[in-house]
């Protein structure tokens, strides 16, 4: 879903990603692409496509394939899955991120659902880059007017190279916050009125997942770029 960006609460967004950020980079210290976070100001790697001048729209059925699907049947807000596998929840909560469906239900209430996906500790939730992903209210408008949908396959998921190594130079590095590097690719389809067929692209991110032990996992936040 295309992101937009807002001055409003720029500074605690500078703040809050500057703390995931650091959090993160306990484990991630070699990953240079995230250390973005500590001065991040917008994100555009995982931007997926809109409609332009074509119509565009609903029903978001992401299938991670191998994983724990979040509950996104067609029309059906998507609903976190119950499990302890980072890797398992980081391929769910993509196909969750590049699923929608304006037909189906409000802008707001997509906003309310992706929120339940994120963990409750506040000092590492990172909200702004999940509200990222949604589409502004005016662009919201215009595609549920042609009722444009977007469902997501996922192909595979996996600890980003540098991550791995850094867990086995440091394996309690990660015991303080229990927070996982998992990049997900996959693909995002989109269709809408008249377009049944509508359009597909690949894509490719990088969340944060935390995933305490004896806890389900939970959404940390989406990296402002992929890490292979």
């Amino acid at each position: 879903m295309p992101s937009h960006s807002s001055n409003s609460g720029g500074a605690s967004r500078v703040r809050r990603r500057a703390l995931l950020g650091t959090v993160v980079l306990v484990v991630l210290v070699s990953v240079a692409g995230l250390a973005a976070y500590l001065t991040r100001g917008g994100r555009a790697s995982d931007t997926p496509a809109s409609p332009s001048t074509s119509p565009s729209v609903v029903s978001p059925s992401a299938s991670p394939s191998g994983s724990a699907a979040p509950h996104t049947g067609s029309r059906a807000l998507p609903v976190p899955p119950k499990t302890s596998d980072p890797i398992t929840f980081g391929k769910a909560a993509a196909a969750a991120l590049w699923s929608y469906d304006t037909r189906a239900y409000s802008r707001t209430e997509l906003r309310q659902a992706l929120r339940g996906w994120l963990t409750t500790e506040a000092k590492y939730a990172d909200a702004d880059s999940v509200e990222e992903v949604v589409p502004s209210a005016v662009l919201w408008k215009e595609m549920a007017a042609n009722g444009q949908f977007a469902t997501a396959k996922v192909n595979e998921g996996h600890f980003p190279d540098a991550f791995t190594q850094a867990l086995q130079e440091d394996p309690g590095a990660i015991t303080q916050a229990y927070v996982y590097a998992v990049t997900v690719s996959g693909k995002q389809s989109i269709a809408w009125k008249g377009s049944p067929a509508g359009g597909a692209e690949s894509r490719t991110t990088t969340l944060a997942v935390q995933c305490r032990p004896d806890h389900p996992c939970a959404l940390v936040g989406v990296m402002p770029s992929v890490s292979p």
